[in-house]
Order: C-alpha cells, then structure tokens, then sequence
C-alpha cells in the first residue's frame, strides 16, 4: 500500500490550544495517520484533554485486520521521559518539572483514572514500519536521549544512533525531546528549519541515513513561539510552524497554583 499522509506531533505538555491548533491544521493537509513522539503530560495545565485526544486520533483509529498492510500503518503514541516519570519517579527532574509530574498525577486521579493509566503502561519507546523509526528521543535511548544542534559535530554518537538505525532497517528516524526541530545527516550535516519549510525531499533511496526532530507542538524551545509538528509522505517532509493561543495556556497554567509561573513565561518567548 502507499505510505499514509502521516502527522509527527511531539512533546504536547498538556497544552491544549497548541494541540487543537496543530490538530486541525493537519486535518486540513489531509492526513491520514497521527504519529506521538511522547510527551503528551508534563509542564501544562490541560493533561486528561490532551490525553483523550492522543488515545482517540493515534490509538483508537480503526485498523485493518484484512492482512492489507494497513495495520503496519495504523497510529501510535510513544512512551516519553515525562509519561515514563510519571510512572515511575520523576528524582532525576528539575524542582519545575518535577512539580508539574506531581499535580499531573494528581490530576489524573479520579473514577475514571483507570483508562488513562492503562494508556500510559502499555507505551512503548520506540517502534518502526516499513520505511522509518519513531522514537522520543533518539535511536539509541528512545527515551531519555536529546539530539540537540551541537551534536551535529559529535561523530561517535552520531554513529553510534545510525548504528541502531541500520540494524533496524532504517534510513530515518522521527523524534522529538529536545523541542528544537532540526535533521542529522550521517555525514555530520545539519539542517536547521527557519519556519514553514514544506516537502522536503529526504533521499531515502540514496542510503544516506537521517535523524530528523519535529520540534515541539506545546513547548518549543528554538526562540520560536510558535508551535512546531511534521508531516511525512514517505519520501519527503514538511515542518509545519503555527501561531496559537500561547497567552490562554499560558493563562491556565497560572490558575494551577501547584505548577510553577515559569512553565508559563516561556510559551511566550519559545525557549
């Protein structure tokens, strides 16, 4: 079958109006499959929405049982280092966001708590289809490893992440974690996105291998406010940055006395 029109949406952070937006935007670009990276909770104000969203559009889809191919391609959330703290310490977070974690799961307890724990065990961290790898945070730590800008110029542990790529079958590999979209090339290249970047063609065929992060739908951290997703076709791909109600999550953060004013602040400034 042809490679679904796929929407990579990363470290949400209980940010509501930045998944809404983010949502609808993809729905508008015809989408036909929904991608999380991770990091659905943490940091925000609005986790059980964000939550029912995820569990709806990238778990909940229908799937294919004809032996079609389709169920290759049906939607997925990963496992990130904020659902994996939330599950079972946050010890090695800072004061901030060790105190988001905490009111985040005091804000998921409730009659219907159940559903919504069950969710978060069954994520894993990593995952591939035919043509790529998912993972939040690189190939060879899904979980808690940032790609970050810098490492562009640190040859071993580029390596060894394409190393793990290569053993997967993969020429590229989506993640999110550091907030700052951006694509490693195994030569050391790096790209680095200024807004709206649309169809990319990646090279897959060439066998070069590539690491590319989709920024962060709820929290960017490149000095852009805006939220930032992906869209993949299979051969190409497209950064996707839009406004959104910064000031209203910022707003609902602040009337969470639990969760600390900075978490606030930096939606407006993107860092």
């Amino acid at each position: 079958m042809n490679y679904p029109r796929t929407a990579l949406i990363s470290d949400l952070h209980s940010n509501l109006p930045a998944l809404e937006t983010a949502l609808a935007d993809a729905r508008a670009r015809g989408v036909e499959r929904f991608v999380c990276l991770g990091d659905v909770i943490g940091y925000g104000a609005r986790p059980r929405e964000c939550l029912d969203w995820v569990m709806e559009l990238c778990v909940s889809a229908p799937r294919d049982r004809s032996g079609s191919g389709a169920e290759l391609y049906a939607g997925l959330c990963l496992q990130g280092n904020h659902e994996l703290a939330l599950l079972e310490s946050p010890e090695d977070f800072n004061p901030k966001a060790r105190a988001a974690i905490e009111w985040t799961r005091e804000a998921l307890a409730g009659a219907d708590s159940a559903r919504y724990w069950d969710f978060l065990g069954e994520l894993v961290p990593a995952m591939c289809d035919s043509v790529a790898m998912f993972a939040h945070g690189s190939p060879r730590n899904p979980v808690k490893e940032y790609m970050l800008p810098r490492d562009s110029q640190d040859k071993p542990k580029l390596a060894a992440n394409f190393a793990v790529m290569q053993q997967n079958g993969c020429s590229v590999c989506f993640v999110g974690h550091s907030h700052v979209p951006a694509i490693y090339y195994d030569n050391g290249e790096l790209y680095r996105p200024q807004g709206m970047q649309l169809d990319l063609p990646l090279g897959l065929d060439s066998g070069r291998r590539m690491i590319v992060n989709v920024g962060s739908v709820g929290q960017p951290r490149d000095g852009d406010p805006r939220l930032s997703y992906a869209l993949f076709d299979g051969s190409s791909v497209s950064f996707v940055r839009l406004e959104y109600d910064h000031r209203a999550a910022a707003e609902a953060i602040r009337a969470v006395s639990a969760l600390p004013e900075y978490l606030a602040d930096r939606l407006a400034v993107g860092r």
